[in-house]
């Protein structure tokens, strides 16, 4: 008998929304957050589309709108003009949202804890030991040591993920050559900084960013190549962002009153494997890299409702491990993918003199539609697909498009409850006998335009099984196992 059907190591967005995900499952889950408090901080300030969309499925997404910025255009490495164009994205949502990620943070705990999740902080796990069992875990908290026993753990525990050190999974990668600073500060004169704000000088010593955040003063961003990069734990000093902004830009730039000062580097690093026995890994504690987009908030949160389904469903007997198996199938290389585009950004940053006719050149593929729609896909996640069968449908491997159903339905409002669902567009695809209790067949038409006839959905938006008119429910039945359990 365990204590909890899951733990989950660490509080942030990634933890928080895992949580609300495996009790949509039913599942029973405790988060052990180390930190007392939730940190007021917010090292990424931006949603991306893809993860909108998520959002969306389970109904969230309004209450982040109301509170955020629309942005319809982005830069690619600090290239501008022209800027990427998101209006042009195949979405709901084409668009970013500006919102910090401690209201982030903030909104899905809220979530995770009004669908039942048990929130501890001021907990740190010590130790663990797995068996075929489940894992028992050791955890100092404020009144003390204590051991939970569970059947799964996932670390959502940040790069420095002790999870993933006692599991002994290995985090192999690039050690950070690039030193970069970051202060939310009040400049004395906004209006002198070079560039304007927001705005980005790039020089031969480096290159620095500026960007207006409301109700949260202004960010300044420096990263300097060639530069000692200093231990990650040394604190930063305003003296010390104000000198970089110096060596930078030729100037002195007056600031004070900093609310927030940290330094990172260009560190990338990606886990050997998402999943030891009973242990997985979510979220930083699988994936790092340079913070340009907030990709790695983004990549998080999709790697926690990718597992969250996948673990519930083995807990609740509708799958077996093979399914948990497709996790890192899935996610590790939509990991990489976002390693690769953070390195070419980086790449295109470097103030060397021989990057800057590839920087002109960049600006001229930039300009080429096709080329700016690519890139924009890139950024925001659209263009993450997972590995579909030989012969499979085309949809199979993406995200449910947004078809508009009759009524005024949208497909998003299918998925509220986490459950798999086909969408019947013809109604002529019944669910084979003995699937009525765990997959949600729903009879729509279409409201406009030629699509497919038929559309199985994962409890994640992405598409298991598809076929167009005409067609019969050849593989529909093989879906249904692959995906949601042998009968």
């Amino acid at each position: 008998m365990t204590d909890y059907q899951v733990v989950v190591a660490g509080c942030g967005p990634v933890g928080a929304f895992l949580a609300a995900e495996l009790r949509l499952a039913g599942a029973s889950v405790v988060v052990l957050e180390r930190l007392a408090e939730p940190d007021p901080h917010s090292r990424a300030f931006r949603l991306q589309t893809r993860t909108l969309e998520l959002l969306d499925h389970r109904g969230l997404l309004g209450r982040f709108e109301a509170t955020a910025i629309k942005i319809p255009k982005t830069h690619f490495a600090a290239i501008r003009p022209p800027l990427l164009d998101l209006d042009r994205l195949d979405s709901e949502h084409p668009f970013t949202l500006g919102i910090p990620q401690a209201r982030t943070e903030a909104y899905l705990e809220e979530h995770a804890r009004g669908l039942g999740a048990e929130i501890r902080r001021g907990h740190q796990i010590t130790g663990l030991d797995q068996d075929d069992a489940g894992v028992r875990i050791a955890v100092s908290g404020p009144d003390g040591d204590y051991e939970l026993t569970a059947g799964y753990l996932v670390g959502c525990d940040g790069g420095r993920s002790t999870v993933r050190k006692l599991a002994g999974i290995g985090f192999p990668g690039r050690a950070g050559q690039v030193s970069a600073l970051l202060g939310d500060v009040t400049l004395d004169a906004p209006e002198e900084f070079p560039s304007g704000i927001p705005g980005t000088v790039r020089t031969s010593d480096g290159l620095v960013m500026a960007v207006g955040m409301p109700g949260e003063g202004i960010r300044v961003f420096t990263c300097e190549f060639g530069r000692e990069v200093p231990g990650r734990d040394v604190p930063v000093t305003l003296e010390e962002l104000r000198a970089a902004v110096r060596r930078v830009t030729g100037r002195d730039i007056g600031m004070s009153e900093p609310t927030w000062l940290a330094r990172f580097t260009d560190a990338s690093r990606l886990a050997d494997s998402y999943r030891k026995g009973r242990v997985f890994l979510a979220g930083d504690a699988a994936h790092v890299h340079f913070p340009i987009g907030a990709q790695g908030l983004n990549l998080g949160l999709q790697d926690a409702m990718n597992l969250g389904w996948k673990l519930g469903a083995r807990l609740t007997g509708t799958a077996g491990e093979d399914l948990l198996d497709t996790y890192d199938r899935e996610r590790r290389p939509a990991a990489e993918r976002v390693i690769l585009e953070t390195r070419a950004q980086l790449a295109l940053m470097d103030p060397a003199e021989t990057i800057d006719p590839v920087r002109e050149l960049f600006r001229e593929l930039l300009a080429i539609e096709e080329v700016n729609l690519h890139l924009s896909r890139l950024l925001t996640g659209l263009d993450a697909r997972y590995p579909a069968p030989e012969g499979a449908h085309r949809l199979v491997g993406g995200l449910v498009p947004p078809v508009t159903l009759d009524g005024g339905v949208r497909v998003a409002e299918l998925l509220r409850s986490a459950r798999p669902v086909l969408l019947d567009l013809t109604g002529r695809f019944p669910l084979p006998d003995g699937w009525a209790d765990r997959v949600e067949r729903v009879e729509h038409k279409a409201a406009e335009g030629a699509g497919p006839a038929a559309i199985l959905i994962r409890p994640d938006g992405y598409v298991a099984w598809a076929a167009e008119e005409g067609e019969g429910d050849q593989g529909l039945a093989e879906a249904l196992t692959t995906w949601f359990g042998t009968r």
